[in-house]
């Protein structure tokens, strides 16, 4: 796997504050995953809403992967706080800086999880592929055709994927949706 060192921020809920490291990460064959300290994440394409470049799999959380800058001006100039730097790469990094010790304000050394989850991040994306269990022809019906429990059943997956949808737009398209199908249901009860 071909490895970088990269600065790496937390966006969602935290604007230019989040928790902050310099550390080296991996990518997946493709380039299309990049690994660090146990997560993985892909690329939002331009299509962030907190202000990240990335998201991280697992969570959904936005956060932004960029190259170290060698003049040390990684953080946002209105962000603040900790920049954490992975021991194993405080060499590379002082390097890169062009400094012979890490300055003692903004910076903390830590340990991060070095294991890539591949097999992890695979098997997610994958059952995320899988073919519900319900008959898919479910998903072309109008409100009027689906029985009672089909009804129900597309009510929770709506609900569910409200919750964990990434965008306000794709939200209130699934919202509008929902709606619909609870106004057929109370229809019938």
């Amino acid at each position: 796997m071909r490895t970088e060192l990269k600065y790496i921020e937390l966006k969602s809920g935290f604007s230019d504050n989040g928790t902050a490291w310099i550390g080296l990460v991996s990518f997946s064959k493709s380039g299309k995953t990049v690994y660090f300290d146990g997560k993985g994440f892909q690329s939002l394409n331009g299509t962030g809403v907190s202000g990240g470049n990335y998201y991280e799999i697992e969570s959904g959380n936005e956060y932004w992967i960029s190259g170290v800058k060698k003049n040390m001006s990684d953080r946002h100039k209105f962000g603040g706080g900790k920049i954490f730097v992975e021991k194993r790469i405080l060499n590379d990094y002082l390097q890169t800086i062009g400094k012979k010790e890490l300055p003692k304000s903004g910076y903390e050394l830590t340990e991060v999880e070095t294991e890539k989850p591949t097999e992890r991040i695979n098997e997610l994306e994958n059952s995320q592929l899988e073919k519900s269990e319900i008959d898919e022809s479910i998903y072309t019906k109008t409100p009027k055709e689906l029985t009672k429990s089909e009804l129900e059943f597309l009510i929770e997956e709506l609900i569910e994927d409200e919750k964990n949808v990434k965008y306000n737009k794709g939200r209130r398209m699934i919202k509008k949706d929902r709606i619909e199908l609870e106004t057929e249901l109370e229809k019938r009860e």
